[in-house]
């Protein structure tokens, strides 16, 4: 994989992938997160930090696609895809690329649609693929 792309926010220890999302899909900030979830803000963060979610930067604050969450909390299998693709060398920029380009060979046209739509065993073998 290429070079990390993204950073890490000084004042929180939070890896932030670059924002390479098209506009027109939908993020939420972290305290919408947290409400969406019925935890803490801090919990939110310590999920980003712990790799089981990914934030963008934008105008300074930190989101969250919103295509992460179902009404049940976080899309079923995406912690595990997340982690396949950190053990594969994927910077965090990488991983939000590839969850959100479209494959049509995928039940759902992209990664997370597919997880969205309880396709995680094929999203996952498709990633630990990917590493070889």
């Amino acid at each position: 994989m290429a070079g990390e792309c993204g950073t890490v926010s000084p004042v929180s220890g939070i890896p932030v992938a670059d924002d390479v999302l098209d506009t027109a899909v939908a993020v939420l900030p972290l305290p919408e997160v947290a409400t969406a979830l019925g935890v803490s803000a801090s919990k939110v963060r310590q999920m980003l930090r712990d790799g089981q979610l990914i934030a963008v930067r934008r105008s300074g604050e930190l989101y969250v696609p919103s295509a992460f969450f179902v009404k049940d909390g976080v899309v079923k299998g995406l912690a595990g895809t997340i982690t396949v693709l950190a053990d594969s060398g994927f910077s965090r920029t990488e991983m939000l690329r590839w969850l959100f380009t479209a494959d049509d060979t995928l039940p759902g046209s992209t990664p997370i649609n597919a997880l969205r739509t309880s396709h995680g065993t094929e999203v996952k073998r498709r990633a630990q693929a990917m590493a070889f």
